[in-house]
């Protein structure tokens, strides 16, 4: 049976790109959904003209709230799969099919789309990011994913609607594929183009990778305090630990917090487990079903300190107008894509 599909866009201020998105996107899928994100200029009449169906939010709330209205709409319509493709021109509709296509050979899976066939496009501060949220997400997740920041997806609604989706903003889509991983689930990836355009992204670099790295860190320092002492992989279901401590805003802002003090002692904590403990249980099997042991990982967050450290001296070298790629070494060394 074909699926029912439609592509949704989440959209902020998109006026200048969001018809032509729209467009292309028609080209391959003709139901197209438009969030407009409390924008304040003419996004959302330009959305509806080019003939998408339009939700207005009244304030800007962020890409994951507008992801979760979205998805709702599509439940509500009877789709059983959605495209979610970004307003700013950075993704090219010509590339759905690639999604389809992968989605008619495994329906169940999360289709993501990987920029990391044409690295060389990527801004290098923004790559090197990237690979540092790729490693901590594929723990996370217990599979190697190969680009956590994209947001060219496809989502069957069968999965979204088995998370609890406790986010905002940009963690939004790393909290969706950690805890469909977690929970037993699959992503697949297909290669896309790597687009870096003029009209520029919302994403604060310093703001949303921040929030998305805490976010990684809470959610495995509960996922391995339940792995410690057990030995299944799969720790998420619906109204966890995690859902509970996140829906709780003030708890939540109090442990990113707490997490910058604690993130190495819960690390020793968990060596310590993973030395003592496994000659009698098959604790973390998350991590040894990635084969990348403990001591590995606990290494690589000792020198994470060390490698922001020189990330920012690389960036000052930059700044001065000298080319030093001293964070490479660091990156290539410590994380790894865990395939």
């Amino acid at each position: 049976m074909t699926p029912k599909l439609c592509v949704v866009i989440p959209a902020y201020n998109a006026s200048k790109t969001v018809q032509k998105v729209i467009t292309d996107a028609m080209k391959h899928c003709p139901d197209v959904i438009v969030a407009d994100d409390g924008s304040d200029d003419d996004t959302f009449v330009i959305a509806e003209r080019a003939g998408a169906r339009c939700i207005r939010i009244d304030r800007n709330r962020g890409k994951g709230n507008a992801l979760k209205k979205l998805f709702a709409t599509a439940m509500e319509r009877g789709y059983d799969a959605v495209i979610s493709i970004d307003a700013d021109g950075q993704h090219a509709p010509d590339e759905i099919p690639l999604f389809i296509d992968a989605h008619l050979k495994h329906p169940d899976h999360i289709i993501v789309g990987s920029r990391m066939g044409a690295k060389n496009k990527i801004p290098r501060a923004r790559l090197n990011s990237m690979k540092i949220a790729n490693f901590y997400s594929s723990l996370a997740s217990n599979q190697f994913l190969e680009d956590t920041q994209c947001g060219f997806r496809l989502y069957p609604l069968s999965q979204i609607s088995a998370l609890n989706l406790t986010s905002e903003r940009y963690v939004t889509e790393t909290e969706i594929l950690i805890k469909t991983g977690d929970s037993g689930g699959c992503i697949t990836f297909v290669n896309i183009s790597t687009i870096y355009g003029s009209n520029g992204s919302h994403f604060r670099a310093v703001h949303d990778f921040s929030a998305i790295t805490s976010y990684i860190i809470i959610y495995l320092h509960i996922k391995w305090l339940i792995e410690g002492i057990s030995e299944r992989p799969d720790t998420y279901f619906p109204d966890n630990i995690t859902d509970r401590i996140c829906r709780n805003k003030h708890l939540y802002s109090l442990l990113q917090v707490i997490t910058v003090f604690t993130g190495l002692p819960f690390t020793v904590l968990f060596l310590l487990e993973y030395l003592f403990l496994s000659p009698f249980m098959n604790n973390f099997a998350s991590v040894r079903r990635l084969g990348y042991g403990y001591l590995r990982i606990a290494a690589a967050t000792f020198m994470l300190p060390v490698t922001l450290v020189v990330m920012l001296i690389n960036n000052l070298f930059k700044t001065l107008g000298f080319e030093a790629n001293l964070i490479d070494r660091f990156i290539q060394r410590f994380y790894p894509e865990l395939k």
